[in-house]
């Protein structure tokens, strides 16, 4: 009996490393496998990602078919033709794009349509004309000016003009006042046209300020303004009426005039003046 026993003792003692072994090839091979699988699974995706590519390919080549019978007929007139279609779909398939179909176009016997050139002349109205050309409103020296004109008396020279706005200018600076302020005033009146009209003007209600004549001052102002409003004395101008407006006790209208600079001329040195004044002015 005991004989017995250690034999099958000794067989099942060599039977368990042939059954570790082979365990171990089972898993081996299982590993194999699974990889093998792995590489059809890939190539099946490959191969039908190729599949449909080759039927895009075809869907495009029957839609080329299709549409070369109009192509050929559009050649006729000619123009440089691309498929943008063809492209298109050869873009997504990752290939070339269709070479361009060059067609050569016919040059057209038509002359060119002309366009006319030819502007009527349209002469200004009189009335219009003689607006734009007729003195300033107001100044009495204009009406004697248009006469001499009409008469065919000579304007004054230029040289001359210019020398007796200075002297009017010179006798204000050398304190007689009233003797410059009558000069400028024919100064203005007389040569209304004159690049300084608008000068002898502002200087005129300067004078008169210094006479302690508001009113004066205010209506040589308001003349100025309304009379030259492009000349480069309106921004001294206003701020002058204004300060008049308050020596005459019109606050409302100075602070109307102020205000009026500010928002007409923004960022001059003529608005900054006007702001601090507006400061000033009590409400």
């Amino acid at each position: 009996m005991r004989p017995f026993l250690f034999r099958l003792f000794a067989a099942v003692a060599l039977c368990a490393p042939t059954a570790c072994a082979t365990t171990a090839a089972s898993q081996a091979e299982v590993v194999k496998l699974e990889a093998e699988v792995r590489t059809l699974r890939a190539s099946q995706a490959t191969l039908a990602e190729r599949l449909a590519r080759l039927e895009n390919r075809d869907a495009v080549s029957r839609a080329r078919n299709v549409t070369a019978p109009a192509a050929s007929a559009a050649s006729t007139s000619g123009a440089l033709i691309a498929k943008p279609d063809e492209d298109a779909g050869n873009e997504a398939l990752g290939l070339a794009p269709a070479e361009l179909a060059v067609v050569r176009l016919k040059p057209k016997k038509e002359p060119a349509p002309r366009i006319a050139t030819v502007v009527p002349v349209v002469e200004p109205d009189p009335d219009q004309m003689e607006m734009f050309i007729s003195p300033a409103e107001g100044s009495s020296g204009a009406a004697s000016q248009s006469q001499a004109r009409s008469d065919g008396v000579p304007d004054k020279d230029p040289a001359i003009l210019e020398a007796e706005y200075e002297h009017a200018v010179s006798l204000l600076r050398t304190g007689n006042t009233e003797g410059g302020v009558d000069q400028l005033t024919r100064f203005a009146e007389a040569n209304p046209r004159h690049p300084r009209a608008d000068n002898a003007l502002y200087f005129t209600g300067l004078g008169q300020m210094g006479l302690q004549d508001p009113a004066s001052a205010a209506k040589t102002f308001e003349r100025l303004i309304k009379t030259y409003p492009a000349g480069d004395a309106i921004l001294d101008g206003m701020l002058r009426l204004a300060e008049c407006r308050v020596r005459l006790n019109q606050a409302v209208d100075a602070r109307a005039l102020y205000t009026r600079v500010v928002t007409q001329f923004p960022g001059t040195a003529a608005a900054t003046q006007a702001e601090q004044r507006l400061a000033a002015l009590s409400p």
